[in-house]
């Protein structure tokens, strides 16, 4: 049998993508084909479907963004701030999903 042939991936698609965002509300989006992930900060709509369909093999049919700006938090009295970040949600093809449990093949 022959290996099937992997195609590289850019390597800035890793910089887009920050993390998957697991919540009970984003495991209800899956039922309607949707994943959210956090991203950075200043990457565009374009760029983010571009990362997950190059990392996942999978198709993105609309990538929706969120900023979620960050809480003024207190820790033994003082003050401190928790970063804003900013979030994304793509919606996939009917048929296709993404295991976010499992990472990366």
């Amino acid at each position: 049998m022959a290996k099937q042939q992997q195609k590289a991936i850019d390597p800035r698609h890793y910089d887009v993508i920050v993390a998957p965002h697991i919540t009970e509300k984003t495991t209800l989006l899956s039922e309607q084909n949707a994943v959210v992930f956090k991203v950075a900060k200043k990457a565009s709509k374009p760029e983010i479907k571009a990362a997950v369909e190059a990392i996942f093999d999978v198709s993105v049919v609309g990538v929706n963004t969120i900023v979620q700006k960050g809480k003024t938090k207190r820790w033994k009295g003082a003050p401190y701030f928790r970063q804003d970040m900013k979030k994304a949600i793509v919606t996939l093809k009917d048929g296709q999903s993404i295991d976010v449990t499992e990472g990366a093949n």
